[in-house]
């Protein structure tokens, strides 16, 4: 079996460690937290600074990651497929709704956003590409737990956090949830993971019939759900006919 090589691992951990703690760390953080001698985490640090990955300031001499990560990461969205196949798909989505779309994929035992809408509204709001949302209590999250198997793996391994009093934190519980979501094709997420927030979410599958993803509104409690507290049934058809056209685009045939 081949060896990895050891001053790529270092290097990846060095972006990690930079990408998940403050915004800037000295160098003798870096090494200390890594566990390497000054000498080596400088080398490292500097031929990475000469490709552009990571950055020192001048004043602090601090470092952070670099403006090249951020074009390769741009550069993977825009070759991905499920994203360059949903793009129309989710803007007339949004424009339906009302509400902010996103697109998700499985990700380090998360859901990471590769794709946003805003909501067509003229309200402040953040590019939210490159977060991640919890798989046990997010819509997109319980959408790819149900019916991707190395999601689901993966969920039940997982510390059930409790982000809010409605969030489901019992295995027990949260597989009648999935059963749910399997039997009716779709997921929600009512003040599960925000306050005042609800979200509804479909998966979306290619030619092998495979999931590769789900997609889904997010919005005010007050919108997306009806005097009662249910999901908008408007919403949830308008949700499922998206993830069916972005899986028709990906080859998927029977719906």
């Amino acid at each position: 079996m081949a060896k990895n090589i050891q001053s790529l691992e270092r290097a990846a951990a060095m972006l990690r460690l930079l990408a998940g703690g403050e915004r800037r760390l000295g160098l003798s953080d870096i090494a200390s937290s890594l566990g390497l001698a000054k000498g080596t985490a400088h080398g490292i640090l500097r031929t990475l600074a000469h490709e552009g990955f990571v950055e020192q300031d001048p004043a602090s001499g601090r470092y952070q990651l670099g403006a090249e990560l951020l074009r390769l990461g741009n550069s993977y969205l825009d070759v991905h497929e499920l994203r360059a196949r949903a793009l129309v798909w989710t803007d007339d989505l949004a424009r339906s709704s009302g509400e902010s779309v996103y697109l998700g994929v499985l990700h380090q035992r998360g859901v990471l956003i590769i794709h946003h809408v805003f909501r067509p509204d003229d309200s402040r709001q953040v590019l939210e590409v490159g977060a991640m949302q919890p798989l046990h209590s997010s819509a997109l999250g319980k959408v790819l737990s149900a019916y991707d198997p190395v999601a689901h793996s993966e969920v039940v391994e997982t510390d059930f956090k409790s982000f809010t009093p409605r969030t489901v934190t019992g295995l027990q519980d949260f597989e009648s949830v999935l059963d749910l979501t399997r039997a009716r094709g779709w997921a929600a997420d009512v003040e599960e993971t925000w306050e005042g927030v609800a979200s509804v979410a479909a998966p979306i599958q290619d030619r092998r019939r495979m999931p590769v993803g789900a997609v889904g509104i997010t919005g005010a409690v007050e919108r997306v759900c009806t005097g009662d507290g249910q999901l908008r049934p408007e919403l949830i058809a308008a949700v499922r006919d998206c993830a069916r056209s972005v899986s028709r685009d990906l080859g998927a045939s029977r719906f």
